[in-house]
């Protein structure tokens, strides 16, 4: 009865706290009756997530002694034991949470010794202590609670904020002791907003015009000339293909050739036309569906068939058919939702409130999908049903953004739904043939109330409940994958995962707003983009100084413009724009590029359409890098390296590595030779000095003015490489034998070879693939 008396008394003082308290919800302790008031979301969940709810989270099947700590009903319950509770509020030395945590018994303390999770600091014992003396005041978990719009926080510098994103961003960067960074040159600028907007070095044309404006809106002006260019799409489709993990093979043993390509030429057209986010979603994920669909809305479904598709003969056609809905499950989770559904596959969610039973539920609206485990007819097809095809008079007439030549059908794999429904069970340990309970397709509770009503329970009222404005993670997600896109890393830096396990934003007010923004403009992509690089946070020089390394080294807080390396493909794309190699066409099925010889043929199973390697001529030499041809077993291995997407999942954030293969692809890489070689032996007919010359080959390529003191290295270097090479007879055509672009008639040999030395160490520079 006593023990009842303290735990009314503690939720009776949860509740005046609550009342009187000044807490926000921003990520930051704040004052509290005279404390800091701790914050259950960004102090407390994180703590518990990593150390306890492995033995006490929603995982029913894992639960210690029937106690979960992930929601108040449960800690605050009498235990098993009758004796004591988890967590009295207002009184940590009852809660047998804090007495365990603090022990240093073996036998009596949390984390057990055998779970391997590590005992908790004294900063979160802390941390624990105060949040149970404030009353220990649960919340639910901030990404599943709808996002409103804050008031624009007060900043000291009012000067400084151009538009609304710095308010936020500034008001953090006081918090935290930062200032921000004087603007960047124009030079930079200039740079980074083509490689952000369009994946392309700018030209020397574009830099000089910019840098030569005066008038006040001449940034913004750039801005909307580089957004209205088609290379836009092709830079935005770069993610959405990792997304949607579009490749050119169906992966597994036989790999052979399939013709996705035309959605690739969706999406490019899509982000070009500026199709509203939500539009967008709803065509890839139910666009057969809706009324009196169009091809060009059963195309974009092609999202959902772009998973691997096994060949093989022999193969349980059931298990394979499931492991592709699995796969569409997952993609629509983490790519959409930024969860990571798929760990309740074999059991409940061990972190987040996704039950197995949940999962299923999301699983069946895709498991009434017409595709099977495997064709029926044996053969190389080009797609697998169900087929959308696309005669070439379609083409030419309605579905114009598709770029064939070919007058010969295309045939690629898209969505198609059964007329009767398919039953769905939970799979017990995820297995295909050991079905449980039978059961319907639902949206996921935790994140909103799927409400048969307004959406029927089919791929199109998922779409539907997906883009409804009450969700409170799709505009959230995709805000946060073109902030990543744009500064490197997210908000909320776990991009996939926005659950328990995943990382808290760092400026979640921010977040909040830009997500509610979108939504009440149309979910407007290109609106949303230009407003991020309109900002003065985006503007700022990218040097860091020692203060701010130790104080923020990520950058998190943004009181730096951002440096990194650029992905895979746009290194390419930079290599080839700026040599003027660069064929600009626009979509059309992918092309085989330069790549070591004997790669596929050591790898492959000796058969079928792509058992060797062959090499295309011509100008598919030289396309831009989002459409190298993608084999699922094997990749194109110089953009592995640079950590491309290998594409045979979903994939939402590239990993950054850097390591020595890299350097040695940058020198060795026969494309970045042709490259240095055919703008080498261009700039041998211009009437220049060796100086000047090297100094606009290093404006086209780093995209600003080299130094002095960069100049004379560079002549210096020229000097003895062209030294060496007059002196060895001959040496000079091996230099400059590279590539299968026609060499000019009439060039000294010597100079060009010394020159193309040169340029290809100016592409060597870290700078010149580095955006900053």
């Amino acid at each position: 009865m006593k023990k009842r008396i303290y735990f009314l008394l503690g939720l009776s003082a949860a509740m005046v706290i609550l009342l009187v308290s000044c807490f926000q919800n921003n990520g930051t302790l704040t004052k509290l009756g005279g404390t800091e008031a701790v914050s259950y979301n960004f102090d407390i969940r994180p703590i518990l997530s990593d150390k306890c709810f492995a033995c006490h989270g929603p995982d029913a099947n894992k639960q210690e002694a029937g106690l979960r700590l992930d929601n108040a009903e449960s800690a605050y319950a009498k235990l098993k034991s009758g004796k004591a509770f988890a967590i009295m509020p207002g009184d940590p030395e009852a809660s047998e949470l804090y007495r365990r945590v603090t022990s240093s018994d073996p036998d009596y303390q949390m984390p057990t010794p055998e779970s391997h999770l590590g005992l908790l600091t004294e900063k979160e014992i802390g941390l624990l202590k105060r949040w149970i003396e404030q009353g220990g005041q649960y919340e639910q978990h901030w990404a599943f609670i709808k996002p409103k719009q804050s008031a624009l926080p007060e900043v000291s510098d009012d000067n400084w904020p151009i538009n609304e994103i710095d308010y936020f961003v500034l008001a953090k960067m006081e918090e935290k002791g930062l200032e921000p960074n004087e603007q960047a040159s124009q030079q930079q600028l200039i740079k980074r907003l083509s490689l952000d907007l369009t994946g392309l070095a700018p030209s020397l044309a574009l830099q000089q015009k910019f840098e030569k404006a005066e008038d006040d809106k001449a940034y913004e002006k750039l801005v909307d000339e580089l957004i209205g260019q088609k290379a836009y799409g092709e830079k935005m489709a770069l993610h959405w293909l990792d997304i949607g993990r579009f490749a050119d093979s169906y992966g597994y043993q036989n790999d052979n050739a399939r013709t996705q390509w035309p959605w690739r030429d969706w999406v490019i057209h899509a982000f070009n036309k500026n199709i509203p986010y939500d539009r967008f979603v709803i065509w890839q994920l139910a666009g057969d569906m809706l009324p009196n669909a169009s091809k060009e809305q059963i195309l974009a479904t092609a999202f959902l068939r772009n998973h691997k598709y096994n060949e093989e003969a022999g193969i349980i056609r059931e298990e394979y058919r499931v492991e592709y809905h699995l796969d569409k499950t997952k993609t629509f989770s983490s790519g959409l939702l930024g969860l990571t559904v798929e760990c309740a596959q074999c059991h409940d969610h061990k972190y987040d409130p996704i039950s197995q039973e949940d999962y299923y539920r999301l699983f069946a609206f895709f498991n009434n999908s017409k595709e099977a485990g495997q064709e029926s007819l044996k053969g190389n097809g080009l797609a697998t049903s169900p087929i959308l095809n696309i005669k070439h008079d379609e083409v030419k007439n309605l579905l114009t953004f598709i770029n064939s030549k070919d007058t010969s059908t295309i045939s690629l794999s898209v969505m198609g739904e059964m007329d009767s429904l398919r039953n769905t069970y939970i799979l017990n340990r995820g297995v295909y043939d050991a079905p449980g309970k039978l059961v319907t397709a639902n949206g996921l509770k935790a994140v909103m109330a799927f409400d048969t009503t307004k959406y029927p329970r089919n791929r199109l009222g998922l779409a539907k409940w997906t883009v409804s404005k009450d969700n409170p993670l799709t505009a959230r997600v995709f805000v946060n994958q073109v902030w990543q896109e744009i500064f490197g890393l997210g908000i909320v830096k776990s991009t996939g995962d926005f659950g328990m396990q995943g990382n808290m934003p760092s400026h979640p007010a921010l977040l909040d707003w830009l997500a509610v923004d979108f939504m009440n403009h149309g979910w407007n992509i290109k609106r949303l983009v230009k407003q991020i690089v309109m900002s003065a946070t985006y503007r700022q020089s990218s040097k860091l100084t020692k203060e701010k390394k130790e104080k923020d080294p990520e950058n998190i807080y943004l009181s730096a413009g951002v440096r990194y390396r650029v992905p895979a493909e746009i290194i390419r794309d930079i290599v080839l724009s700026s040599s003027g190699l660069l064929v600009p066409k626009i979509g059309g099925p992918s092309v085989k590029p330069y790549q070591p010889k004997g790669i596929w043929e050591a790898t492959t199973a000796n058969r079928g359409s792509l058992k060797t390697y062959v090499q295309d001529k011509g100008d598919q030499l030289y396309r831009r890098g989002l459409y190298t041809f993608i084999k699922l077993t094997l990749p194109p291995p110089a953009m592995i390296v640079f950590d491309a997407s290998s594409r045979d999942h979903c994939e939402v954030t590239r990993q950054k590595t850097n390591t020595p293969l890299q350097a040695l692809i940058m020198m060795n890489d026969p494309t970045v030779l042709e490259a240095s070689r055919v703008l080498a032996e261009r700039m041998e007919g211009r009437q220049l000095s060796t100086e000047d010359k090297i100094a606009e080959l290093f404006r086209k390529i780093v995209c600003r003015s080299p130094t002095e003191r960069e100049v004379k290295l560079l002549m210096e270097y020229y000097n003895s490489e062209l030294l060496k090479l007059t002196k060895a007879k001959g040496k000079a055509d091996k230099v400059l034998n590279v590539g299968e672009y026609p060499h000019p008639k009439g060039i000294t040999k010597d100079q060009a070879a010394a020159l193309m030395r040169v340029i290809s160490t100016i592409y060597n520079m870290e700078e010149t693939i580095t955006k900053s």
